[in-house]
């Protein structure tokens, strides 16, 4: 390790909170508890800002893969704070691999994003066939955060229709996709449901959270509910 990564991690560790450390654990069981440090995300951010561009900041991005959870997390919010759009989309593509829970991929928004809208889609296409589940699920994520306004267009619709994964994370990044797609774009999402397009579980999750949503009219969801599907029986 370079003494600037390791420099960064006694400052983690200096920001600890041990029964965050617990509390949060639980929320990733996709993680190995001892590689959580327990530092709470505003922290996170606060260094992240404090870093950003330093040559600090990228040696220590150049040391991957990172031991710890929140090593990750703050490379992922370095990210989110560099100003090239091209720069940025290197850097995802190499550190998205080491992406290893919901909660790091998550917190990752790319500021440079806002300002390509138009090269941005066939980047996030690119993602979505990747097979890295996490790589998958922040393509998705960002399509429903930039596109399912202004800038949207019925074909990401099919784009992530068209994701088949047999994971947890994947799969409830879908319905929430279209949970929301449900909410903004109604017309245009409602076909995707009724002709069965979706596996029989994100199609019900999908569901789920539509009917939970505040943004959704009661009479939608009156109808949404009469489109739930049966689970196929196991053998």
């Amino acid at each position: 390790m370079n003494q600037a990564a390791e420099t960064i991690r006694q400052r983690l560790f200096a920001l600890q909170d041990t029964a965050y450390q617990a509390f949060h654990a639980k929320l990733m069981p996709t993680v190995d508890p001892s590689v959580i440090i327990g530092v709470r995300i505003p922290l996170l951010r606060k260094l992240a800002k404090e870093l950003a561009s330093t040559p600090e900041a990228a040696a220590f991005m150049a040391e991957l893969p990172h031991r710890y959870y929140e090593e990750n997390t703050l490379h992922g919010l370095l990210i989110c704070r560099m100003n090239d759009y091209a720069m940025t989309v290197q850097a995802l593509d190499r550190f998205l691999p080491f992406v290893d829970n919901w909660a790091t991929c998550d917190c990752i928004s790319p500021q440079a994003f806002r300002r390509h809208p138009d090269e941005l889609p066939g980047q996030l296409h690119h993602w979505l066939t990747a097979a890295h589940p996490y790589t998958v699920r922040f393509g998705i994520g960002m399509l429903m955060q930039f596109y399912l306004d202004a800038d949207f267009q019925p074909i990401y619709l099919d784009w992530v229709a068209e994701v088949h994964s047999e994971e947890y994370y994947v799969n409830m990044m879908i319905a929430w996709y279209f949970a929301t797609a449900l909410a903004k774009q109604p017309q245009i999402t409602l076909p995707v449901l009724q002709q069965n397009r979706l596996s029989t579980w994100v199609h019900n999750k999908t569901i789920q959270k539509a009917v939970e949503s505040y943004r959704i009219p009661p009479e939608q969801k009156a109808y949404l509910r009469t489109l739930r599907r049966k689970e196929p029986a196991r053998s």
